[in-house]
């Protein structure tokens, strides 16, 4: 390091010899090796810890958010949502993230997840995931905490979280599962797998609409208001499942957008109803129950895109969700208020922040734009491109 060789090659004092180091040697020696050590951390960190500050009573309780979606910016919503766990109400709050091999944030990068060993302590985990395709040592942290009974709230993609490989120990999760688990990890725990695009995709908002006999729902405690500018997605929750909300599919894509009129098939079973009649449910609470009695309380919605959850009703049912998941009393009107500046990139393929990395979202920063993106050509693979455009 220039500023360590500078100082070590520094003439000495003339004079006799000291026995000891002058205090303002010793001062400036202490403030050179805190700077490498904070440049060194910053280098080496691949995720995020946030620890609740002096004044806010500690939960006890250790959340960690799973960031990792090509498309909807789960590396920039996840960060937030710790922010406010950790900040407002006293969660330990952990961010895993896909890193490259340089540590910059890669959401396309679908077998990383460093520090995936926080999930050995985790009360809650918080997931923003798609199509992964972890390593089984990877994978197995997930799959131990998932086994002994770790609540989960599960935001949009992540009913397709999984698309891993036939020889993967854990194949039975991914989203296209056949037979015996068909849906896999989606369908079966967190009660839908991917179907398909509801409303049309960046053109119809979504308005949350309670439902009715879930009004009185702990989890719903000052959730009002929810609206979203992703689509809904068509999705089936099973009969066990009580829906909280449904996706009322909007004419365009502002809040205050009247709701579409038209008539469409279901994917499901080819017979055509109207759009919002009924509206698909896009957020629903389970139990899920393990062979051996283990349970995980879930909670899914298929909102939660980064931009979905500047929606405050959103946030506020996620954050409810982590108390609910516990089986700690719901505030009344959980706070919800941003900790640090949150302006989610809109979105898309391929239009994640660029050159970031896990410090960039550390507590008290504004997180900077990012690298400009290189142009780069039309991809060959057209099944690839078949895959991302119509999986989302």
């Amino acid at each position: 390091h220039p500023q360590a060789a500078a100082f070590f090659h520094r003439p000495l004092p003339s004079g006799p010899p000291h026995p000891f180091v002058s205090s303002t040697h010793m001062r400036s020696l202490l403030r050179l090796f805190l700077s490498l050590a904070t440049a060194a951390a910053a280098v080496a960190q691949s995720s995020l810890v946030f620890n609740p500050p002096a004044g806010i009573a500690p939960k006890g309780k250790h959340v960690v958010l799973l960031s990792g979606d090509e498309e909807y910016r789960s590396e920039e919503a996840m960060p937030m949502l710790a922010k406010i766990l950790s900040q407002r109400h006293g969660f330990k709050a952990t961010v895993l993230f896909a890193l490259d091999a340089d540590g910059t944030i890669n959401p396309d990068n679908q077998q990383s997840l460093p520090d995936a060993g926080a999930l050995a302590t985790a009360d809650v985990i918080v997931m923003g995931l798609r199509f992964r395709n972890y390593p089984d040592a990877t994978m197995k942290h997930f799959v131990d905490a998932f086994r002994r009974g770790v609540p989960i709230i599960a935001l949009r993609t992540s009913t397709h979280a999984f698309n891993l490989a036939a020889t993967s120990t854990w194949a039975s999760y991914s989203w296209n599962r056949k037979e015996p688990w068909a849906g896999g990890f989606g369908k079966h725990v967190l009660g839908e797998t991917w179907v398909t695009h509801w409303g049309k995709h960046k053109v119809e908002a979504t308005r949350g609409v309670i439902e009715p006999s879930a009004a009185g729902e702990a989890v719903l405690r000052g959730v009002t208001e929810v609206f979203g500018n992703s689509d809904v997605y068509e999705a089936y929750p099973p009969a066990d499942a009580r829906i909280l909300l449904r996706g009322m599919v909007l004419k365009g894509m502002s809040s205050t957008d009247a709701p579409a009129d038209y008539r469409k098939k279901r994917a499901s079973d080819k017979q055509e109803q109207g759009v919002n009649d009924p509206a698909m449910p896009v957020a629903w609470t389970r139990t899920y129950r393990h062979e051996d009695g283990v349970t995980n309380r879930i909670l899914t919605t298929t909102l939660g895109a980064a931009t979905d959850l500047t929606n405050e009703g959103l946030r506020r049912l996620v954050v409810n969700g982590v108390y609910w998941g516990l089986g700690i009393e719901v505030p009344a009107k959980a706070n919800v208020a941003l900790v640090d500046p949150y302006e989610p990139t809109m979105y898309g393929f391929k239009g994640y922040r660029l050159g970031l990395k896990p410090s960039d979202y550390a507590l008290g920063k504004t997180v900077p734009a990012g690298q400009p993106r290189p142009e780069t050509p039309a991809p060959a693979d057209r099944k690839s491109t078949r895959l991302n455009s119509s999986h989302t």
